[in-house]
């Protein structure tokens, strides 16, 4: 079984990183995990000409202060069971500072807002975000603004709603990750779990089809089959394109992807589909590394 036992959550009161915190506690609540809430401080370079050391170190200070009440009042919001929570404050690079922080605390999971839109910018990724995508040594879920959420504030005893996971499946060494994620919090969450295959060669479309559909179906163990609910399918053109369609039509609550590990390569391959997936797609997105 899955083990979840620390959840990291950097925030910088945004409202990207305010919708990732009721994600990252949602999962924490369910996983009767360790919520750690990390908010970075930027580093500051002043001459000392203008501005002596103690009085930097007040200004640090104050910021600190001012962080920990905000995130007082985030955790505010939340009703239900108690979450163990661990708040920090540090002052540093942002991303790197996440990443040595998740490296340090061995976190099994970041979960992040992006300020994803409609465009394939990278900047409008955000710099931060898509450096922790790339390089951080445990799955992320990237959170941005999206047209349909399972969290839902009006429902205070039961905010959380995962009831459709989609898990893209390609094949690859990096897929039965991705699969373990998925029927994890399908077995959380009691979710609907969608196992997606994209055929992009047209040629033999149909023959491909049908040895996808069997694969999958022999990727699903027998105990997952005695409490969920697991739905092949198959779909035909570009990944992403794909992935987005079947996503929107469905009204999935969560995308499940398997990415290669960290090296060139992987960067087109980023680019090219689950960067694409992160910033076009219409729910939250859980990219796991092999």
């Amino acid at each position: 079984m899955l083990k979840i036992e620390r959840i990291l959550c950097p925030v910088d009161f945004s409202e990207y990183s305010a919708r990732a915190y009721d994600y990252a506690h949602s999962l924490a609540r369910h996983y009767e995990a360790t919520l750690l809430v990390l908010h970075v401080v930027r580093s500051i370079t002043i001459d000392p000409i203008f501005l002596s050391t103690t009085m930097i170190d007040k200004v640090y200070s104050q910021q600190a202060a001012d962080a920990r009440a905000q995130i007082a009042k985030l955790a505010e919001k939340q009703a239900g069971e108690a979450v163990q929570t661990q708040i920090t404050v540090q002052m540093g690079l942002v991303a790197d500072s996440i990443l040595l922080f998740a490296k340090e605390r061995d976190t099994d999971l970041i979960v992040m807002g992006t300020h994803g839109r409609r465009g394939l910018d990278r900047v409008l990724m955000g710099s931060t975000t898509e450096a922790i995508l790339r390089k951080a040594h445990c799955p992320v879920l990237a959170v941005r603004l999206p047209v349909r959420s399972f969290v839902r504030p009006e429902s205070p005893d039961d905010p959380v709603h995962i009831q459709k996971i989609l898990c893209c499946v390609d094949f690859s060494e990096h897929s039965p990750r991705a699969l373990e994620y998925a029927f994890s919090l399908g077995q959380q969450y009691n979710a609907e779990i969608t196992l997606l295959h994209v055929v992009e060669d047209s040629k033999g479309a149909g023959d491909n089809s049908a040895r996808a559909m069997e694969s999958m179906e022999q990727l699903v163990p027998d105990e997952v089959r005695d409490w969920a609910s697991v739905v092949p399918v198959v779909r035909s053109g570009r990944s992403y394109e794909a992935i987005i369609e079947r996503a929107t039509e469905s009204e999935t609550d969560l995308i499940v992807m398997g990415v290669r590990g960290r090296n060139v390569v992987d960067l087109a391959v980023f680019g090219s589909t689950t960067h694409r997936v992160i910033q076009l797609g219409p729910c939250p997105v859980l990219v796991v590394r092999a």
